[in-house]
């Protein structure tokens, strides 16, 4: 009797244990999704905020050539 006590017990202590493992395995995996997810967001922020500084760069250099082009005659 007292075998099949332990027996019952131990199977308990290794239900909770692997449900312990999943969970923290669960917990991890949302740690690793929040971080890939604001890794990108920072990265699409960067991505956005270089192409406006190439738009702006390649505005600029277009009325300063238009500009240039206007005042020797070409344009």
């Amino acid at each position: 009797m007292a075998s099949k006590s332990l027996q019952d017990l131990k199977q308990q202590v290794q239900g909770v244990a692997q449900e312990a493992v999943t969970a923290a395995g669960s917990s991890a995996q949302q740690v690793v999704d929040q971080a890939t997810e604001a890794g990108q967001k920072a990265m699409d922020q960067v991505a956005k905020a270089t192409q406006e500084t190439i738009d702006k760069t390649a505005n600029q250099a277009s009325e300063t050539f238009s500009g240039f082009g206007k005042k020797v005659g070409l344009i």
